[in-house]
């Protein structure tokens, strides 16, 4: 193994038997298909011991070990203007965008690809430079899987007062998860601290002596195989909805870490977790004025909806 490698092993799901390792890989890492593909032409990942090539196809229960060299700078920004990033709102304050799946707010080790901060890098905005300097103007985050309405600060007076909102719970953060079967109540509130997984690093859990959070939820529709809820956040914990989820045995459609049931994944065309943030409210860090900005459900998430609205 290279110096600072990082070594993963999985087992391959049921769900994803028959599928190509490339594309298997995407769906169990979050990876990028191009990201994947790399990986297996430079031989760092092997199925059941052998080497493979990016079209070979998974069985399951084939244990599939793969070797992450460390970035060279895996923190430096690269300015690139990434497709798909729409701008909802620009002041001299803020920058409102919709963020698009497959797209990290900021770079991160073991993350090549694109991101916002070096889409907005690259159209020309300048950013707040407070922050560590990848994650200038930022003071919210979603997701690489997770896509929607996100705020970013370009004054050093709107990344102060907004951190201090967002900090203090007073930013009103509005999202639409699709879950695998009814809630019960349709109605409710999941008050369950959250800690990395003991496991696995990339995964969170609801641990005893994890951080503190709270996810409000109403369910919007009810169908035969999935719910379309709405969900308020009090606190913002790393992937902390689809946690939450996941203990109430009702996780995000499509979202494999976290125990979504990989066929109902496949029927309804998700390549990731059905969870869209939908709105941001808060009090405009210049005018003092409350301002709503909101997005709507991008192709793949529109589609999955139908799919289910349509099954009986």
């Amino acid at each position: 193994m290279t110096a600072n490698a990082e070594q993963r092993t999985v087992f391959v799901p049921d769900g994803l038997a028959g599928e190509r390792v490339d594309a298997a890989m995407a769906r169990m890492f979050g990876f990028s298909r191009t990201k994947a593909a790399d990986l297996i032409s430079q031989g760092l990942v092997q199925v059941d011991g052998s080497a493979v090539g990016k079209s070979d196809r998974v069985d399951a229960g084939a244990m599939l070990d793969v070797t992450i060299p460390a970035e060279t700078d895996p923190l430096e920004v690269v300015p690139e203007i990434v497709e798909g990033i729409r701008i909802i709102h620009d002041d001299d304050a803020i920058v409102v965008i919709d963020k698009p799946v497959g797209v990290a707010v900021h770079p991160s080790p073991g993350w090549s690809g694109p991101t916002v901060v070096g889409h907005l890098a690259g159209a020309g905005f300048r950013i707040s430079t407070s922050g560590a300097s990848e994650r200038q103007g930022i003071v919210q985050r979603l997701d690489v899987g997770t896509s929607g309405v996100m705020v970013i600060c370009k004054s050093e007076r709107a990344y102060s007062v907004l951190k201090n909102a967002f900090r203090n719970r007073t930013v009103d953060k509005t999202y639409h998860a699709l879950v695998q079967g009814h809630p019960d109540p349709l109605a409710g509130t999941v008050d369950a601290p959250i800690g990395r997984h003991p496991n696995h690093d990339y995964k969170f859990a609801v641990m005893a002596d994890g951080r503190h959070s709270v996810t409000h939820y109403e369910t919007l529709e009810a169908h035969r195989f999935a719910s379309l809820l709405e969900v308020h956040l009090e606190t913002g914990r790393t992937h902390q909805i689809r946690v939450h989820m996941s203990a109430l045995k009702h996780p995000c459609v499509g979202d494999l870490t976290y125990g979504a049931d990989p066929t109902l994944a496949k029927r309804v065309g998700l390549q990731r977790q059905w969870l869209h943030a939908m709105r941001l409210g808060f009090e405009h860090p210049e005018t003092g004025a409350y301002v709503t900005y909101e997005s709507t459900y991008p192709d793949d998430l529109a589609h999955a909806l139908e799919v289910i609205r349509d099954a009986h």
